[in-house]
């Protein structure tokens, strides 16, 4: 008789995407089960960059801390093409982050593995670890569809190969889930089970990666360099410690074999590999490595799954549904803020607080944001793997041609600039009330200074990764009338009938409120009283904030005017769960706020538990 169990997520695979979704479920005290198939996780390689909005992620988990400590950062990034006498020369350097509104401006790199043991070290401290070596061998989804519309119902069945020894003949189990996650990889079981394709193309671009600790006259090999040069194109990405990255252009008889015309894994040497960096450094030198830690080969290819989810009961994230050239440092990035995406969504539909059709805007905002990643990767692949212009090469790719893309494409590339379309947690209607917070974008950094005791606090610490939406009530500058105004939204908040009452449930054990409240007014600090405001808008003295800079004069201020907010009104933002702001309104539009929440929340009345 096989063992049998009930769980209401499966995760399979326990990569940077997979362990992201552990870690928020978890969290969130969802019950959840991760398997991966290695006997133990990544070694040496893989992944290493950290953009700068994977940070904010990381830090609204509260995990950014040790990467920001133990990481390398690339703060400029150099340039180098050929030079009149045949090596090269560096033609400029540039911030290697230019996206304007970034909090943290630089990239991070380090490890994939020490990404992994942070969310793993997470998991541990709350008594959760990876289920391995197993593997899932069939996978069922129930075709009855009133199953599948019922939250509480398990319509997934997996069964489950636990691997011993390569001798053994594997222990079978039966997993029933409500959901399951597949974030196992660029060759997914899970994705070829359901039938989902991967669409788009392979490049003819060869670029091998290694990564060793240097010995070389190069004055850049700290920085983020990208050459050109005529022996084929570089990028250096420094990495902890002393050790560096390449990665390198290599041409078809560097790694081919001629006879069967497909690529020679023995040919792929970390000898081969910096015999083709001298070349290309020329006439800087590269000597023999002190240390050499990894090193191998891949073709560019970038694509898509054609789905994202089966029945918004079985979803693929991370590499499983799309794949991308690892120059542009997107991979891991866009991995992990898949399950961030889709973990409060999950947390929601379990509690029996979000409609499951909630789940459908996973698909709709993630497969969208691959598909430009897709797009912007095959554009940057093939400038940084096309040939430089050169006297003799008038059709190649200029130093000017190359640091435009470079520089447009950094609210991109920096995940800063990734924006949500409109949908039912995306609701541009009032864009207008607070014209530079872009509506289905993440909200913006920005010092205040709390009301009570002055301290300064960056907004996006006050915005946690904790499953509650956030309503930011800007409440303007606190003159009598305008307090008049704040004590009469605070009164209609507080009728039975208003979106706050209806979905707002109370924390229960590890399930967190529905929503959470700061209060931010303009004005000075001397003139503020946090007590004037009222206390359906005031749920602790550390929520209320005020738009001043610090005792020190250096930090905040400024945001009423930066945000577009007029400071005779009061401006509600709504900050979802994930740090992207789904809607704004003028407190004179609650109707609005009740409509937008009303679309996928579950009210009290209709609520199963209620």
């Amino acid at each position: 008789m096989l063992k049998e169990s009930h769980v209401d997520v499966l995760i399979i695979g326990a990569g940077p995407s997979g362990l992201m979704c552990a870690n928020a479920l978890a969290g969130a005290g969802v019950d959840f089960r991760i398997i991966d198939n290695r006997p133990v996780g990544v070694a040496a390689g893989q992944a290493d960059g950290i953009q700068p909005r994977t940070i904010e992620v990381l830090q609204s988990y509260g995990l950014a801390e040790p990467l920001l400590k133990e990481g390398a950062q690339m703060h400029l990034c150099a340039f180098y093409n050929p030079g009149p006498d045949g090596g090269i020369e560096r033609t400029g350097r540039a911030a290697d982050v230019t996206a304007p509104t970034a909090r943290y401006p630089f990239k991070i790199t380090i490890a994939q593995a020490s990404i992994e043991a942070l969310f793993i070290e997470s998991l541990k401290s709350q008594g959760i670890s990876v289920d391995r070596p197993i593997v899932p061998s069939s996978l069922e989804i129930s075709q009855d569809p009133a199953e599948l519309l019922d939250p509480s119902s398990y319509p997934v069945k997996v069964v489950l190969d636990h691997i011993h020894s390569s001798d053994d003949t594997p222990e079978q189990e039966i997993v029933h889930a409500k959901f399951v996650v597949g974030a196992d990889g660029a060759h997914s079981w899970v994705r070829k089970t359901l039938g989902f394709t991967m669409d788009g193309e392979q490049t003819d671009y060869i670029w091998g990666v290694i990564d060793f600790i240097p010995d070389t006259n190069f004055p850049d090999i700290r920085n983020r360099s990208a050459i050109h040069s005529e022996n084929g194109s570089c990028m250096i990405i420094p990495r902890e410690g002393d050790k560096v990255r390449f990665y390198l252009q290599m041409s078809d008889k560097d790694v081919m074999d001629p006879e069967t015309g497909r690529i020679d894994k023995q040919k792929v040497t970390a000898e081969n590999l910096i015999n083709t960096a001298r070349r290309t450094f020329y006439p800087y030198i590269v000597n023999e490595p002190k240390e050499v830690d990894w090193c191998s080969i891949y073709i560019i290819g970038q694509r898509v799954a054609s789905k994202f989810s089966k029945h918004d009961r079985v979803f693929i994230a991370g590499d499983a549904c799309h794949t991308h050239s690892p120059k542009a440092g997107q991979g891991m990035n866009a991995s992990m803020n898949d399950t961030h995406n889709l973990a409060w969504k999950l947390a929601q539909v379990l509690r029996g607080r979000a409609d499951i059709s909630l789940l459908k805007t996973y698909e709709l905002e993630r497969q969208k944001y691959a598909q430009d990643l897709i797009d912007f990767d095959r554009e940057f692949s093939a400038l940084f793997s096309g040939k430089p212009r050169t006297s003799e090469n008038q059709e190649g790719v200029t130093h000017e041609e190359f640091l435009s893309a470079f520089q447009a494409s950094g609210g991109f590339s920096s995940g800063i600039g990734v924006h949500y379309m409109p949908s039912a947690i995306v609701d541009t209607i009032h864009q207008g009330s607070a014209s530079n917070i872009i509506i289905g974008e993440r909200m913006l950094p920005q010092m205040f200074v709390r009301a009570a005791d002055a301290r300064p606090t960056e907004i996006q610490d006050m915005l946690p990764a904790d499953t509650r939406f956030k309503l930011l009530f800007f409440v303007g500058l606190l003159t009598s009338e305008q307090l008049t105004k704040v004590r009469r939204l605070a009164e209609e908040l507080e009728l039975p009938t208003s979106f706050l009452q209806k979905y707002n449930f109370p924390a229960q054990g590890k399930a967190q409120s529905t929503f959470d409240i700061i209060s931010i007014a303009a004005g000075h600090k001397d003139d503020v009283n946090f007590l004037d405001i009222p206390s359906t808008l005031r749920t602790h003295w550390s929520k209320v904030l005020i738009d001043d800079t610090d005792v020190t004069g250096r930090l905040g201020g400024g945001a009423y005017p930066r945000f577009g907010i007029d400071e005779k009104e009061i401006t509600i933002v709504v900050v979802r769960p994930d740090g992207y702001v789904g809607m704004i309104a003028p407190s004179t539009a609650l109707e609005s706020m009740d409509k937008y929440f009303g679309s996928f929340l579950i009210g009290k009345t209709l609520n199963r538990e209620a």
